[in-house]
């Protein structure tokens, strides 16, 4: 009988199921459970050949050196932020993740958010619960057929939204460092060029370094007291601080968001306005959704102790010149 390899759990899977169908496969520890979790890996760390952790836990530089027998990472996500490429592209250290699969549940938090923030569902909700309606109507609101909708970061999930929008006749834009030539929609030369088109501005591109603070008080400003913020990437790819002003001074109409900078901690000024949304990071979290995004993980380290290579690499992922 071939002895399995042992598998390290960072941090607390977004699917506790996940846990128990790699035991099936793979001999796993849990790095949460050890007391001292650095202690204790320099002791056993080199038994250890593949990772499994998610998209939003962090895995530092320590913890992956030390691994010295690794060769394999499967993320629980489709953000790839909290993972150093420098580091695991230099060890040729396998990565894989789980794109495509939470597509759809993504872009449709993503324009149910939009819908929620120009209609006041939310404020609507909490206005009929807190006995306001006897006393007059609820406010008018703002219509999201027919409007502009610029997706900053025309990526899988930015097509996807796309598509939705055009369901409600609504005019698309984008903004990619590069303009593509396989899709119909206009594309702007920069972000505040496409918030001062956009009437529901939807941030899609990935989180990290390059895309911090993207949004900044200068894009605020071009989206301006007519426009709306819809946030489904990372938190921080946003200038917290300039949306919290923004949004209290009515720079801009309103924002629903899904992401925040430290999550779980939200800045409590948020929680004063009504002109905004807030989700605790929910995008993905349906029952389907999670599931795929758990069997691709599984897939991805099956696939890898059988030919090597990870089925779904992050893009930057060093993959087998022996193909």
């Amino acid at each position: 009988m071939s002895t399995k390899e042992k598998i390290l759990i960072n941090g607390t899977l977004l699917l506790k199921q996940l846990e128990t169908d790699l035991t099936e496969y793979f001999d796993v520890t849990l790095l949460r459970e050890q007391a001292d979790p650095m202690g204790w890996l320099r002791e056993n760390g080199h038994q250890f050949t593949g990772l499994v952790t998610s998209a939003g836990v962090p895995v530092p530089v320590e913890l992956i050196q030390a691994l010295p027998n690794l060769k394999v990472v499967s993320s629980f996500g489709v953000g790839y932020d909290q993972l150093n490429e420098e580091v695991l592209n230099e060890r040729e250290i396998r990565v894989g993740y789980t794109p495509d699969v939470l597509n759809d549940c993504v872009a449709d938090l993503a324009i149910g958010l939009m819908i929620d923030i120009a209609r006041g569902m939310s404020a609507a909700d909490r206005y009929v619960r807190d006995g306001k309606w006897p006393s007059g109507p609820f406010p008018l609101q703002r219509r999201v057929s027919g409007k502009r909708m610029g997706i900053l970061g025309l990526g899988r999930i930015g097509e996807a939204i796309a598509k939705r929008g055009e369901g409600f006749g609504m005019d698309i834009a984008y903004h990619n460092r590069n303009k593509r030539d396989d899709v119909p929609y206009t594309w702007l030369g920069s972000p505040e060029a496409l918030a001062d088109w956009s009437d529901y501005l939807v941030i899609a591109v990935t989180g990290g370094a390059g895309t911090a603070k993207l949004v900044d008080a200068n894009v605020l400003k071009a989206l301006g007291p007519e426009g709306f913020l819809i946030n489904i990437s990372r938190g921080t790819v946003i200038d917290e601080e300039a949306l919290l002003g923004a949004l209290q001074k009515r720079e801009i109409a309103g924002a629903a968001l899904d992401v925040f900078t430290n999550e779980p901690h939200v800045p409590s000024g948020f929680f004063e306005l009504d002109n905004v949304v807030l989700l605790p990071h929910v995008a993905s979290a349906t029952h389907e959704t999670r599931r795929a995004m758990a069997d691709l993980v599984l897939e991805n380290l099956r696939h890898f102790y059988a030919t090597g290579e990870v089925r779904t690499p992050v893009p930057w992922s060093v993959q087998s010149t022996q193909q």
